[in-house]
């Protein structure tokens, strides 16, 4: 067996938990944060409390409802899908009973879940199983009700900005360009200098691309930092407080991202197969990521996607749960 796979597929014999941390980082914004695995975002007003990224399953919600719980008894009005991937949005639905009444997201990622949302639920239960405890709990696909961005006003969709006050502080809702997805979006607390990210920064952790634009990504990074932000909540790794700490985040994302795409690149104009372009990749991935969470994890998909988009496949392949266990067999020694 060679280090390109692991024995077991994908992250299904991952059972450890991880230490939860909610953490302040302003007068208004908090950090809920998992040693790698998926973080969220919390804006507490003196009206409202916004949640950005909802967890995998409602109940597995029930633990981050109760640490907002522990500071705040104010409805949390509003749950931002920084993105459409499973595993930060299926457990939406428990925030009705907090008092939800509106599920934000942009237009890409709306398209995005007509697209393949359930093909990705099914996927992304099947490689990280510890992730979706519960899953029974999930009562579908989650469905914004607020769109951003290239809408129809008269059915509630915002083009362009969303700026929402709750109450003693304002948050800005708003998509900066393609990167981890076509329809990434992120909150901004403007008068804090707080961003919450999505997956769009990643820090010590697995950078997944699996339906990545990675051509178009690092402009997006750069669009984020000239922001300056002096705290951030990635969505993956601990917070970061200061803005040399939020550059780090920023740049370790980026140097990822522009090293997979130039692997890709590479292994595209060798004529390689994917598993030829996963050793050439390696080269050049492992000794400076090899050891961060996950990695091992979101590496094949990672250079599935690059070499697609290498040899100009734009718009990425719709994952599905038998496209994972072919792409994995593929790599095996």
């Amino acid at each position: 067996m060679s280090r390109s796979t692991a024995k077991v597929f994908a992250s299904q014999a991952d059972l450890s938990d991880k230490k939860i941390s909610f953490v302040q980082l302003s007068a208004h914004c908090w950090a809920y944060t998992a040693e790698g695995d998926p973080n969220s975002g919390v804006v507490i007003g003196d009206k409202f409390i916004l949640v950005s990224d909802a967890t995998a399953t409602p109940a597995m919600a029930q633990d981050l409802i109760a640490r907002i719980r522990g500071v705040s008894d104010k409805p949390i009005k509003y749950v931002l899908l920084t993105h459409y991937h499973a595993v930060r949005v299926l457990g939406a639905s428990a925030f009705s009973a907090e008092g939800a009444t509106e599920v934000i997201a942009s237009q890409g990622t709306l398209e995005l879940i007509r697209e393949r949302g359930a093909q990705d639920m099914q996927s992304e239960m099947e490689r990280f199983p510890r992730l979706f405890r519960n899953s029974e709990s999930v009562p579908g696909l989650t469905w914004p009700t607020l769109v951003v961005g290239g809408g129809d006003p008269a059915r509630g969709e915002v083009p362009g900005r969303l700026t929402l006050d709750l109450g003693g502080v304002t948050v800005q809702i708003w998509h900066p360009g393609p990167g981890h997805t076509r329809g990434d979006t992120i909150a901004w607390v403007e008068q804090e200098k707080v961003l919450f990210s999505g997956d769009l920064v990643e820090y010590q952790a697995g950078v997944y691309t699996g339906d990545a634009q990675l051509q178009e990504w690092p402009a997006t990074l750069e669009a984020l930092r000239a922001l300056g932000a002096t705290a951030l909540v990635p969505g993956r790794g601990e917070a970061m407080q200061g803005a040399a700490d939020v550059d780090k985040a920023i740049d370790y994302t980026k140097l990822w991202v522009e090293t997979l795409f130039r692997c890709g690149k590479e292994a595209a104009a060798a004529e390689l197969d994917l598993k030829g372009a996963m050793q050439h990749t390696r080269k050049s991935m492992d000794p400076i990521f090899g050891q961060v969470f996950i990695y091992e994890h979101c590496l094949p998909f990672d250079v599935s996607r690059a070499f697609d988009e290498a040899k100009g496949i734009k718009n990425p392949r719709i994952w599905t749960a038998q496209r994972d266990q072919d792409m994995w067999a593929a790599l095996q020694s």
